[in-house]
């Protein structure tokens, strides 16, 4: 997976999906950057989180398993080579469905932070929805609903603060130019998708939580 995530470098870092939204605002705003707080930033990707954060004043330091994503350390989110507590706060955005064990991952990320957790990823809508997904891109692995993640943060240790439901939209192609869909799949996805896609524009219900250390 990490050869296929280094070939896609540059599509993710020219993503307008990833790299504006009210999303990325959320997931910035939530990790309360500033000049002395330090950052975990896990499956950087496109390194959009990084930058805002950056440009917020924050300490910042990159994870991602793909070594092409450039990463300031590479490694999978479910095995986090950090001490616990390095950093006050750990974010993760728009990556969680493709990772093997998401449950471990999150409490890697719990682990690792001192105060808080902020989360955001795409939402499970139906089985037919996840079949497109998987269709669209053999990586990923699965959405989740926002009940699942309250069960993820409470298994980790985290309590939820503060969440947020809301839907990106992103061009239908775009969407699947960046993952080089085969043509052949495209009108598939499109069918198991319908509902989701108005004028050449996909719905993408997306939640975004902060959690915190429980006590």
């Amino acid at each position: 997976m990490s050869d296929v995530w280094s070939e896609r470098v540059q599509a993710y870092r020219e993503s307008a999906t990833h790299a504006t939204g009210d999303d990325l605002d959320l997931v910035v705003g939530w990790c309360e950057p500033g000049p002395d707080v330090t950052v975990l930033d896990v499956a950087t990707g496109g390194g959009h989180v990084a930058r805002r954060l950056r440009e917020a004043g924050a300490q910042v330091v990159t994870v991602d398993a793909a070594p092409g994503m450039e990463p300031d350390v590479i490694a999978p989110a479910d095995h986090l080579p950090f001490a616990d507590a390095s950093f006050d706060a750990v974010a993760c955005r728009i990556a969680a469905h493709h990772f093997p064990d998401v449950l471990a991952a999150v409490r890697e990320m719990a682990r690792v932070a001192r105060d808080r957790v902020v989360i955001c990823d795409n939402t499970f809508t139906s089985e037919s929805a996840e079949e497109a997904d998987r269709i669209r891109d053999p990586s990923h692995v699965r959405n989740y609903g926002v009940a699942e993640w309250h069960s993820f943060f409470e298994l980790a240790g985290l309590e939820v603060a503060a969440e947020a439901s809301m839907l990106r939209d992103t061009d239908f192609e775009a969407w699947l130019d960046r993952t080089e869909t085969p043509a052949g799949d495209r009108e598939r996805v499109r069918e198991l998708l319908d509902s989701r896609i108005h004028d050449g524009r996909l719905d993408l219900p997306t939640v975004v939580l902060k959690g915190t250390k429980a006590a």
